[in-house]
């Protein structure tokens, strides 16, 4: 399903009573929710709560124990390692790249799930590539190695190159981690514009509350492996929840800019 057609459709992933975890450890417990085309969740926690865990399930690179995922009404199962490459695009933490390619190189490297075997990327594929460039505002660097760039503009060309896979499902684990304040809202801003302007589904592992807060349309809170509560931020970041799950007494207040709830912490005694 191109982009264009996944638009029509208004849930992008369905996951339910979802069950899976390392070496018989159990990590998530009956998770049961959906993303729908065009929104952005953002999925908090405090350490150890299962974030990544659900990351590497969508992407099936974790197998379930129990439960059910299905990405636009079909098992995920039964779509192959490609066509979920073609769907989905993965934004990890950190993306190590050891040798000198140019930040264009590595764009284009997200045109092979469209590719044929032995086949190689032609106009068509560095056009779309330049053009995820140009609109993740890297296409100044396109001949620049990747290694020497900031981690800010390392991170804008990590991007351009999931949106030349042309997905239609953004799923990013902690996109602004090692990044300074200002990148990390360049970041966020960029991810808002596609997921407003391509209508894409996308779900940010995040723990900062405060930019998830800005940013997201709906938060789903994880404790211990399981949601504790899931909705628009003003439900989900209270000062109860915040205690329950994350042990620590806040103050919320409301963004004299979009009215959306930040955190202040309270110092300890």
């Amino acid at each position: 399903m191109s982009v264009e057609a996944a638009k029509g459709v208004e849930t992008a992933i369905r996951v339910e009573n979802l069950f899976c975890g390392y070496d018989r450890r159990p990590v998530l417990e009956d998770l049961s929710f959906d993303l729908r085309q065009g929104e952005m969740l953002g999925v908090i926690g405090p350490n150890g709560s299962g974030k990544s865990t659900l990351i590497r399930a969508l992407t099936r690179i974790l197998p379930l124990s129990r439960g059910r995922i299905a990405l636009y009404g079909t098992p995920l199962q039964d779509y192959t390692v490609r066509e979920i490459a073609r769907e989905v695009a993965v934004i990890p933490q950190q993306t190590p790249v050891t040798f000198a390619f140019s930040s264009l190189d590595v764009v284009m490297m997200g045109r092979t799930p469209h590719l044929r075997r032995f086949r190689r990327e032609g106009p068509e594929d560095r056009e779309i590539a330049i053009e995820a460039m140009r609109r993740t505002d890297c296409l100044a660097f396109r001949d620049r190695p990747i290694h020497e760039l900031s981690g800010g503009e390392r991170q804008r060309v990590i991007i351009a190159r999931a949106l030349a896979q042309q997905p239609s499902i953004l799923l990013l684990d902690e996109p602004t981690s090692f990044l300074d304040l200002n990148h990390q809202v360049e970041i966020f801003d960029l991810l808002r514009h596609v997921c407003a302007r391509d209508g894409l589904a996308v779900l940010c592992v995040s723990h900062d509350l405060n930019l998830s807060s800005e940013y997201c349309h709906r938060l789903m809170m994880l404790k211990e492996g399981r949601i504790y509560t899931d909705g628009p931020p003003e439900h989900i970041l209270t000062q109860g929840h915040i205690k329950a799950v994350f042990e620590t007494d806040v103050t919320v207040i409301k963004s004299p800019y979009s009215g959306s709830p930040q955190i202040i912490l309270k110092p300890g005694d």
